[in-house]
């Protein structure tokens, strides 16, 4: 399925550079360009076609150098050329250098260098902030990054990015200024959680029946084990198996006959862990914080006794300074955690009750202490982990399991966090579905668009369509049965998703009840997984080209399919025109805040600002980076109208903020699913693979854009009617507020 995610500037490169060369690299010192592959490409290397090719009258040493040509039809963003190699070395400081001649390059050319790990990308440098542009003899440059401990692979080569000539050649692979193939070999070392098998096979913590007393004992030691998770020096250093460490201390909670004799076993536990020494350099507490740590908790003596809280409150006072954190770290650049140390214990397709136990602990303390929205979550975030306890106690199937983990997710409320690999365990349960795509109208869910061109009036369905039952079952109660296993940020994007799921299920013929122009209808439906196809779903945009004259005064440009490559041709044909529409009634296709937007800016205009964890401070988020348009020529000079809806989500609202910083422009339609910001995986029991926005953003005056999503300026929202008669009643009211004059337009 799609997924939507959010990039902010720093990732803008580094999301789509080049990954893995085809072949295993050499760890040579020189990586010349003199044999080609049996592809035409250079052997060894991954290049971009059409952009990269060898040359032989321009070179720095051998025969041959890379050339790299791009003019102003050249596709994406950048070209460039790639090599892999797995880090089989050890050292601090890894190093490209190589040799770069420019000739002409508007954008900027550079060498490039990244650091992969499991859970993404480590460490990155491309040269942008050096600024390598116009006409350049052939020059040495270096791009040089700690060798970080977690990643596995490398990734290096050197790009254009924008148009000119660049020619690069003998390049080489440095660690601590020697050659990789003179550095000490990388001997991993082994971790407690490749020593620590005790648990492997399961808990031996069965499917319990819990009692009042055992949940509310089960409640603390959730937050106590989470507190010590990020807080204790033993375990952020990475000396104890954590998760098994629950397992140890479990039984002893579960025997407690009251919360008195609970906090007892608690504190025995504690004292086997350990009594953290007085910390020598001792975290400080953060400074210009957006969210604080909320760990008031652990002063409370009514409910911990003394000795438990006494010993919270010495792990918190010597609480190391080091920026470093067994279970979690912050990707460079971006800084949104990265969880790729936990276990996902795939192999225990039915977690037995710890196993439970565990995801539910370590999704709930994640929130706690890493979820930078942790204060639009909505309710008491504690009561969440009261009721979870005694939920994933009863159960007895991998399919409830997993729905209690789906629902558990949800109760995070943000758009971009569900148990995206267990979905088929929610309702409804099938691979196939009807030949269309309800949209949510008006409070009821109406036909939208069909799935393809043969499948129109002949399936039964008709556009406009209120669907009231499915099978006998209204669905409106439907609606309130699926609302606690479908998370989103706001109720408009969470009847968005339930809308697409009504014309899913198991394959075979059912009856959908509508509603047709004030008659009730019976329609036989035929659910199809192989001649239905979804076409674009999360699009209420234009059919056709991406770029559309509308108009004599009206030029429309539509996102879910736009081509950085084409930016200049749009607004060629743009030019001269009243209003530019830009339609982010989708999701992207590239990304195009800074290519589209410095054409649509007269001065610099920032419009974002972003906030990330403090592994110091777990539970604080701190204010970092911003984000602004800086102008560029040609200008576009006419009005600028910016569509959304709840089908605009992540990179699509990011996108609606910067170019919203125009001058003469305003947004219209509705409020937007409120989700963004770079996600962030979270491996859970089970082999279930979760998923959080990891990275608050935020409007540059600090107000949040998390659940609320991007407040139109005008809101016009569609209609049953509308759709029956196929107006596009959002981009009609948009026009008619900037041309002062009606335009009916008609979805074609």
């Amino acid at each position: 399925m799609k997924t939507f995610r959010a990039l902010v500037p720093a990732l803008l490169l580094v999301a789509a550079a080049p990954t893995l060369a085809r072949g295993a690299a050499s760890t040579a010192d020189t990586l010349s360009f003199e044999v080609l592959g049996p592809d035409s490409g250079f052997a060894g290397w991954d290049t971009m076609e059409g952009t990269v090719s060898q040359d032989s009258t321009t070179v720095h040493g051998g025969r041959y150098a890379a050339r790299f040509q791009r003019g102003p039809s050249a596709s994406g963003e950048f070209s460039a050329i790639s090599r892999a190699v797995p880090i089989t070395f050890s050292g601090d400081t890894l190093e490209v250098r190589g040799w770069l001649k420019t000739d002409g390059v508007v954008g900027f050319a550079g060498l490039w260098l990244r650091e992969d790990a499991k859970g993404g990308h480590r460490q990155f440098d491309n040269m942008e902030k050096r600024a390598l542009r116009g006409t350049t003899p052939w020059t040495e440059y270096r791009v040089a990054l700690p060798l970080d401990k977690h990643a596995t692979t490398i990734a290096f080569g050197a790009l254009l990015g924008g148009q000119g000539t660049v020619h690069a050649d003998d390049l080489r692979l440095l660690v601590d200024g020697k050659p990789i193939a003179e550095a000490p070999p990388f001997v991993r070392v082994q971790t407690v959680v490749d020593r620590d098998h005790e648990f492997d096979q399961g808990s031996g913590i069965d499917a319990v029946t819990i009692s009042p007393v055992q949940a509310e004992n089960l409640v603390l030691l959730g937050k106590v084990w989470g507190f010590l998770k990020y807080h204790h020096p033993r375990v952020t250093a990475g000396e104890i198996h954590w998760d098994y460490e629950l397992f140890r201390v479990l039984p002893s909670v579960l025997k407690a006959k009251d919360r008195r004799e609970a906090t007892r076993a608690l504190v025995k536990w504690l004292d086997r862990v350990g009594k953290p020494e007085a910390c020598r350099t001792c975290a400080a507490p953060p400074r210009a914080a957006h969210l604080l740590p909320r760990i008031e908790w652990i002063d409370d003596r009514a409910r911990l006794g003394a000795d438990l809280s006494e010993r919270l409150k010495r792990i918190h006072r010597n609480r190391n300074a080091a920026d470093e954190q067994f279970y979690v770290s912050l990707f460079e650049g971006v800084q949104n955690p990265d969880f790729s140390t936990e276990g996902s214990y795939a192999r225990l397709t039915l977690p037995d009750f710890g196993y439970r136990l565990l995801g539910l602990y370590r999704f709930w303390n994640i929130i706690e202490y890493w979820f930078p929205y942790r204060d639009l979550v909505g309710g008491d975030w504690d009561s969440v982990l009261a009721e979870f306890v005694p939920r994933l106690a009863t159960v007895t199937s991998r399919d409830a399991y997993r729905l209690e983990m789906i629902a558990l997710v949800a109760r995070a409320h943000d758009g971009h966090a569900n148990v995206w690999n267990a979905l088929d365990a929610r309702q409804p349960q099938g691979q196939c579905r009807l030949p269309f795509v309800a949209w949510p109208v008006e409070g009821r869910f109406v036909v939208g668009k069909y799935t393809g061109p043969d499948l129109s009036r002949a399936s039964g369905f008709q556009i406009g369509d209120v669907i009231l039952e499915v099978d006998g079952v209204s669905v409106d109660s439907l609606a309130v049965a699926w609302a606690p296993y479908y998370g989103a940020s706001n109720e408009s994007a969470r009847r968005r998703d339930m809308a697409r799921a009504l014309s899913m299920g198991p394959c075979g013929s059912c009856r959908i009840t509508v509603e047709r122009v004030g008659q009730r209808l019976d329609v036989a439906g035929e659910r199809d997984s192989i001649r239905v196809r979804d076409p674009e779903p999360y699009t209420h945009d234009r059919p056709g080209d991406t770029f559309q004259v509308l108009a004599k005064d009206v030029a429309y440009l539509k996102l879910s399919s736009v081509k950085v490559a084409d930016i200049p041709s749009y607004l060629e044909r743009a030019a001269g025109t009243k209003c530019l529409v830009i339609d982010i009634r989708n999701y992207p296709s590239e990304f195009v805040p800074f290519a589209l937007g410095q054409h649509l800016v007269d001065r610099t205009m920032p419009f974002a600002r972003f906030t990330h964890g403090d592994t110091t401070n777990p539970g604080a988020f701190l204010w970092g980076d911003s984000a602004a348009i800086e102008p560029a020529s040609p200008r576009y000079e006419g009005a600028i109208v910016i569509l959304v809806d709840d089908t605009s989500q992540s990179q699509a609202e990011y996108t609606a903020m910067a170019l919203r910083t125009a001058p003469r422009a305003i947004v219209v339609g509705s409020t937007t699913a409120g989700a963004d910001g770079n996600v962030s995986a979270i491996p859970l029991p089970g082999g279930l693979r979760g998923m959080i926005s990891g990275i608050g953003v935020f409007y540059p005056d600090k107000s949040p854009t998390q659940r609320i999503g991007i407040v139109p300026d005008i809101t016009v929202l569609p209609t049953v009617n509308g759709i029956r008669s196929g107006h596009d009643e959002v981009l009609e009211a948009a026009l008619k507020h900037v041309l002062g004059r009606d335009m009916p337009i008609l979805r074609p």
